[in-house]
């Protein structure tokens, strides 16, 4: 079978890497992709908004399979378009999608079926934001609405935090039409745990659990990003921690779609913050999460392919999945800046240094090629994943491999799992 994978980040680059191994898949493309990518697939330069152009291509090399990661192009109609058309392709439609990339449509959703998350409201003006948090005080939590959009929530620990973070929203407009309206979200306390999880609108299969690594510095302390690394499996999640959040925040939220008239089929990310055994949903997100995949697929056993085949074709019921008894340790590298301003095309040394050490997992995130060189291409750069026998070995393996690799401004958080 040919496969065609869309995007060119850490998780496309995982997804790329376990599709390699699946007996079903002969040829993989990948668009755009990325230097690490190239090396396993063939990476074509069509736009990703050109949906048409894709479907062209999809068509002309008989692509058997197309999986996207990109939040954005599934919340702009990408699967809708490709069925349309007769192209099978793995992700929810434009309208489930709807709730993952609009932060205010998910927390609507969610108050509307009584599923547990913070309490929370919702503001389009300024000012009435601004007493809003001069009233509730701080720490806060302070959304623009499109969840898709990087650096988007802010953790603001004092009301000025806050204040300037509504400022930067709403006024300065930093993420444009998403600012337009304003979350203000109760904080809530406790360890924050991702999920992934497979569906076909009737059966939910979970990928396995991980402990996310958001704030930028050491000690969760500096701006969110979208992720500067995780472990996996997390202590935190018990069996019965995990029973309670299958039963009181994933079932009833696959229910839910299905009570708004919705099927939602593809990956559905879902992050929850766990206070005193308690589980609340903090954001949900359509995608494979970055850098939760890199995290988990090497620790999975099952073909890939037969999941992603199962969930399109509503036969996950079929479907056992195998995990490794290893623990993975994933740390991301940024560059110098992140998540704000940051320089591109810096050439990144060691890489081939890493590919002999067992057990460790080299994930492009944001690379490309320059005079033959591998160089930097983004924020984020690089995601370095290890397995061990436990927690300890798997952060010794993926810390030895992060000092084999050097770039000018290489920037990564020196905590990751250190708490198992």
């Amino acid at each position: 079978m040919k496969v065609l994978v869309i995007g060119g980040g850490g998780r496309e680059h995982a997804i790329v890497w376990k599709l390699s191994q699946s007996r079903h898949v002969d040829k993989i493309y990948c668009c755009p992709g990325n230097a690490g990518i190239s090396e396993i697939a063939d990476c074509i330069d069509v736009s990703l908004d050109e949906f048409d152009a894709l479907i062209d291509f999809v068509k002309y090399d008989w692509i058997d399979l197309t999986i996207v990661g990109s939040e954005e192009l599934l919340s702009k109609g990408i699967v809708d378009a490709f069925e349309k058309e007769g192209c099978k392709i793995l992700g929810p439609h434009k309208a489930a999608a709807q709730f993952c990339s609009s932060k205010i449509f998910a927390k609507n959703l969610l108050k509307l079926y009584q599923i547990p998350t913070a309490e929370y409201k919702v503001f389009s003006s300024y000012l009435h934001a601004e007493d809003y948090v001069r009233l509730k005080g701080a720490p806060i939590i302070i959304k623009s609405d499109k969840s898709a959009v990087e650096n988007s929530i802010f953790v603001a620990s004092t009301v000025e935090e806050a204040i300037n973070a509504i400022r930067l929203i709403m006024k300065d407009q930093v993420f444009g039409e998403a600012g337009e309206r304003v979350i203000v979200e109760d904080n809530l306390n406790g360890e924050e745990v991702s999920i992934m999880v497979f569906t076909d609108g009737q059966t939910i299969i979970p990928l396995t659990n991980i402990k996310p690594y958001k704030r930028i510095l050491n000690g969760n302390r500096g701006q969110n990003t979208k992720g500067m690394g995780a472990y996996s499996p997390a202590p935190v999640m018990t069996d019965e921690v995990e029973a309670t959040i299958m039963q009181k925040i994933i079932k009833p939220t696959i229910k839910a779609f299905n009570s708004e008239g919705i099927q939602y089929k593809g990956i559905l990310s879902i992050s929850t913050m766990i206070d005193k055994g308690i589980p609340y949903i903090l954001t949900l997100d359509c995608s494979f999460g970055d850098p939760e995949t890199q995290t988990v697929l090497p620790r999975l056993k099952t073909d890939f392919m037969d999941i992603a085949l199962a969930t399109i074709e509503g036969r996950l019921y079929e479907i056992d999945i195998e995990w490794g008894k290893e623990t993975s340790v994933c740390v991301v590298v940024s560059s110098k800046g992140y998540p704000g301003k940051y320089e591109k095309g810096v050439i990144i040394k060691g890489l081939d240094k890493v590919k002999t050490m067992r057990d460790v997992f080299v994930f492009h995130s944001g690379t490309s090629f320059h005079n033959n060189e591998i160089v930097t291409a983004d924020g984020r750069v690089l995601s370095i994943t290890a397995t061990g026998i436990d927690g300890i070995d798997a952060r010794t393996k993926a810390y030895n491999a992060l000092e084999k690799i050097h770039f000018d401004g290489m920037y990564y958080r020196k905590d990751i799992g250190d708490n198992q």
